[in-house]
């Protein structure tokens, strides 16, 4: 033991030594120099720079608390030296952090390279060259561009490392983006280790550039200029002037910054959230402002929905959901926990694919297969049904290209899509594109009565948004054609229907609360109680709930949607279909057009035959559900319907049993009463028979009188809260105190409420005095039914924990004795 701390303490001498050495070289400005360049012997150490020469970028040391817990963290990074000195565009050890406890110091080592290193010797940073040159040869330079070159001295025109080929998060003006450079986020704000996102030039050609994410793969896509997809993933002409390593704006359309503006005020950024940044400097504002980030919100992340998944962000709490014609491949239930990626599947097997349902106003994945056509009608069947592997096609008619540098702009243009659809987005009337996609017709029309898609919602029978559709009981849906949305009608207002589920007979409307930050803010649904839709429960929508692509990095979209929320409603199964004819029932078997008891014509099943609202068919009494059969086996259309008959059953339960339960509780509280009400004339009768100074009266009272209830009852005085007995004695304040005896001290107040303003002694009962809760009590009964003219009345009492305390009529000192003798 004594010698391993001997060699501790030779350890702690050697490190002392060592800095010693090192701050009294680098109290000479011959170590730690201070310019632009750096040479072999000169160093940079904590509180020391290296500027450039006109003074716009420091190299300097930092320090971080945010990612250990036993102290703070150094590196050696690049700033901005008059601008935002917190922001740094380049970290030499981002990935090796120097401990809070070592001392760095930053120069070119006896090798030539450029590296970090502690007092020790160990090292956290180098540019790993293999240099031949003699080590007094080489030198580094922090240029103006915020640039750090390291030379040679003999060959000056060439560069042996430059920190621009070796970027962390940021892309500065000089730069220029090839396939082997790669800007990494930060792990977090205040975190300059490597995070999960990557910005990379893609290997499809110059001017395609993706975002991914560890272990997930693209989270971003750009678009080639000149493609299908919507121009907002075209990267803009200003950053691919900044990306090409072009030094001046050039005038180009809707430019957000002045065109005579350099490229040194702007930076692009992979931020730790996992949003791409373009940002220029605000000179009025002292701050950097956004000009143009991807993805802005979840939909904007690639594969968000998955295949045949659409994403509308105006949809919140269920961002996405499928096509008409699919279904999810995973259970709905996960799709309400924001697990979108697993995207949607066909509703049937069938290859008979020979309709197209067109989806307008939509921003979708590029296909490169495009031909010259005459009109649509050559485009949908020359191009996309004689071809088996087509799924879906896009017909832009010659001057309609929403891309600014389309060349096809003179041509009617036929794209088409032979893979499964990706990164469909509603909602886009700007930039948006007309899709019609390849489906099964028993997909999307199950009836004749069924009422046409809107958008990409499928209306499911019996629901209604029109008068010549679904069942009239359940024409409460709105359809907007130019928009595709699909909206709720209540007698609240209108509310945006986010989700539909026909298998599970049930819907997701969206309501907004006034306060979400309020814990008293409630919703409020009001439901025509004569229509046939119930509130089933209120969807989860906690920010933490998210799908693996999504790790709570958008907060600025997600906060616009902190005030939104989802209710779930139910529709019940509907009655027999109405109808004009008996042709009208051709889509239910076993039916025929006949009138009700209330003279309305509906698909009436045929005898032996009940209706089945759950399936929407006749179903043969024998094959019914016999919790749903009527008594009688040939029902008639005179008959109430089977559902009507529950209800009422079950309603006339309810009443019997919530009667039964009135009742007892009605008897027992009469009894309870008459019992009290004749003690109480018991106790009257005895007091007017004998003295009331009788000491026999008092034992037969003490006898008479019941333990005191928990709820106070059979006290015939009042009960005082805590509170208002602290506050009268100002917290038993000795300034109240009118003495103590054996059981406790006693107090004199004035007390407003319930006594009017009297006078009144508290006496408050220790806890060593030895009496108990059921002893208390009973004392309270007791005093307050004894009226003697020797006895101190009593006015209240109060009982808290471990608090029990009396209140009694105020007497001054000697006023009893003066009473007694005179």
């Amino acid at each position: 033991m004594a010698s391993h701390r001997r060699k501790l303490n030779r350890r702690w001498s050697a490190s002392l030594l060592l800095s010693s050495i090192f701050f009294f070289l680098c109290s000479s400005p011959v170590y730690c120099y201070a310019g632009d360049t750096l040479k072999h012997g000169q160093l940079i150490v904590l509180n020391k720079t290296l500027v450039s020469a006109g003074e716009k970028f420091e190299l300097r040391f930092f320090t971080t608390s945010s990612i250990s817990a036993t102290g703070p963290q150094s590196f050696v990074g690049i700033f901005y030296h008059q601008w935002d000195r917190n922001s740094a565009v380049w970290v030499a050890n981002r990935d090796d952090p120097l401990p809070w406890n070592f001392t760095g110091s930053f120069g070119i080592a006896d090798d030539g390279n450029l590296k970090l290193l502690d007092t020790a010797g160990t090292e956290y940073f180098s540019t790993g060259l293999n240099i031949s040159s003699p080590t007094n040869r080489t030198h580094v330079k922090l240029m103006d561009s915020g640039n750090l070159v390291l030379r040679d001295d003999d060959h000056m025109e060439q560069s042996l490392w430059e920190s621009f080929e070796n970027p962390t998060d940021t892309f500065l003006p000089g730069m220029k983006m090839d396939e082997n450079l790669a800007l990494t986020s930060w792990k977090g704000k205040d975190d300059p280790r490597s995070g999960l996102y990557t910005f990379t030039q893609d290997q499809q050609g110059e001017g395609h550039y993706v975002v991914t994410k560890k272990q997930l793969g693209f989270y971003w896509k750009s678009q080639m200029s000149g493609t299908f997809s919507s121009s907002d993933e075209i990267i803009r002409y200003d950053i691919a002037d900044l990306l090409s390593n072009k030094s001046e704006f050039q005038k180009k359309p809707n430019m957000q910054l002045p065109t005579n503006r350099s490229l040194d005020f702007t930076r692009l950024v992979m931020n730790s959230s996992g949003q791409l940044e373009y940002l220029t400097w605000n000179e009025l504002e002292r701050n950097w402002s956004i000009l143009w980030s991807k993805p802005e919100d979840e939909c904007g992340i690639y594969n968000y929905c998955g295949k045949f998944g659409s994403c509308n962000i105006n949809n919140w709490p269920l961002l996405c959901k499928c096509l008409p014609g699919f279904k999810p491949t995973i259970p709905v239930d996960y799709w309400e926990k924001r697990y979108f990626s697993g995207g949607c599947t066909r509703n049937s097997a069938s290859t008979d694919f020979n309709i197209f349902f067109s989806l307008k106003m939509k921003k979708v994945s590029d296909t490169g297969l495009h031909f010259k056509v005459a009109d649509e009608t050559e485009c949908q069947k020359e191009y996309c049904l004689k071809n088996r592997q087509c799924v879906a096609y896009s017909y832009q008619e010659a001057g309609n290209s929403m891309q600014r540098r389309d060349s096809t702009g003179s041509d009617n243009i036929c794209w088409i899509w032979t893979e499964d659809i990706h990164n469909l987005q509603e909602e886009y009337p700007n930039q948006g594109h007309n899709l019609s996609v390849r489906v099964a017709k028993a997909d999307i029309e199950s009836t004749s009565r069924t009422c046409k898609p809107c958008g990409t919602y499928t209306i499911p029978y019996p629901l209604s948004t029109g008068q010549d559709c679904g069942d009239p009981m359940y024409f409460s849906f709105d359809c907007n054609n130019s928009l595709g949305q699909v909206s709720f009608k209540a007698p609240s207002g209108a509310h945006r229907v986010v989700s539909i589920d026909p298998s599970g007979r049930n819907f997701v409307i969206q309501v907004i609360q006034e306060n979400p930050y309020s814990r008293k803010s409630s919703i409020i649904l009001w439901l025509n109680k004569s229509l046939p839709f119930t509130l089933i429960d209120t969807l989860n929508t906690e920010v933490g709930n998210s799908t693996d692509q999504f790790d709570g990095s958008l907060e600025a979209s997600r906060s616009q949607m902190k005030n939104k929320v989802g209710l779930r409603i139910s529709w019940e199964p509907p009655m027999e279909p109405t109808c004009n004819s008996s042709t009208d029932c051709k889509d239910w078997p076993n039916s025929t057009c006949n009138a009700t008891r209330e003279g309305k014509l509906r698909c009436l099943c045929h005898p032996n035959f009940l209706w089945d609202g759950s399936n929407l068919n006749c179903t043969k009494v024998g094959n019914f559900p016999k919790s749903l059969e009527e008594p009688s086996k040939e029902p008639s259309k005179d008959q109430p319907s089977t559902r009507k008959i529950r209800l009422t059953l079950i309603v006339a339960l309810l009443l019997a049993c919530v009667t039964a339960v009135a009742c007892i509780i009605i008897y027992m509280w009469i009894r309870k009463r008459v019992k009290r009400q004749e003690v109480i004339r018991s106790d009257r009768r005895d007091r007017a028979l004998r003295p009331l100074d009788s000491e026999r009266h008092v034992i037969d009272l003490i006898d008479s009188i019941e333990p005191m209830e928990e709820d106070g009852e059979g006290i015939e005085v009042p009960f005082f809260d805590l509170g208002s007995i602290l506050a009268a004695t100002n917290n038993f304040s000795d300034t109240n105190k009118l003495g103590q005896g054996g059981y406790g001290p006693v107090y004199m107040v004035i007390v407003e409420a319930k006594i009017g303003g009297q006078e009144i002694a508290v006496k408050r009962l220790l806890s060593v005095s030895g009496q108990g809760l059921q002893e208390f009590k009973n004392e309270v009964v007791l005093i307050s039914k004894l009226q003697h003219r020797n006895l101190v009345r009593l006015r209240g009492y109060c009982i808290k924990g471990d608090e029990k305390i009396l209140l009694y009529e105020y007497m001054p000192n000697k006023s009893l004795d003066l009473f007694i003798f005179g």
